[in-house]
């Protein structure tokens, strides 16, 4: 497989469309990042297309700035071709945010660059959030696979039950896991946010 400056250049449209995806998440325009990065905005076009590859240090950089690991850009290059943006192997999952408060979350989605992301969230035993998230402007809903889970959003306060599910817009929310074992919700949301 053909690497120019370190990357497949069969990844570089996946690539290219997670950062976009992440950079659109945030509300940051292409001039912003690329002069937090020290490069052209048609540079940081073009890689966002797909036609320029990034490199490593660039690739680090991006992460670094939005919060993720590295090998957030790199999950699909263990794919055979035909599957890539399209199918997540176990194996393959992606860390993704952070796991302050207990949460460990994972990436099911193969890109960022659809309507929605797929999360898969664990909450710890005896965690929570911490308070309230602030609200965005996104779309929430998910189901909770297993264990028990204290859900918050805006005033209105539910214990979830495995198989009991949730959708919100726009609100405040937060999360409180009171039990011994782990709760594990699938989580979506719309537009990506990650």
């Amino acid at each position: 497989m053909p690497v120019a400056e370190g990357i497949p250049l069969v990844l570089n449209k996946l690539v290219g469309s997670d950062i976009r995806a992440l950079r659109k998440s945030r509300g940051i325009t292409l001039s912003e990042l690329s002069g937090v990065l020290g490069r052209s905005v048609g540079w940081l076009s073009q890689v966002e297309r797909g036609h320029a590859t990034p490199s490593i240090p660039d690739l680090a950089a991006i992460a670094a700035h939005f919060g993720v690991n590295i090998s957030f850009f790199f999950r699909a290059a263990g794919q055979r071709p035909e599957e890539r943006g399209l199918i997540v192997r176990a194996a393959d999952r992606t860390a993704i945010g952070s796991q302050a408060h207990g949460l460990v979350e994972e990436l099911l989605s193969p890109t960022l660059g659809g309507s929605f992301e797929m999360i898969k969230s664990t909450f710890a035993p005896r965690s929570s959030s911490g308070g309230l998230k602030p609200s965005r402007k996104a779309e929430d809903g998910g189901v909770l696979i297993a264990g028990r889970l204290t859900l918050r959003i805006g005033d209105l306060e539910v214990m979830l039950e495995t198989g009991d599910s949730f959708q919100f817009v726009e609100q405040q929310y937060g999360w409180r896991n009171d039990h011994d074992e782990p709760a594990v919700a699938i989580w979506i949301v719309s537009p990506p946010i990650y």
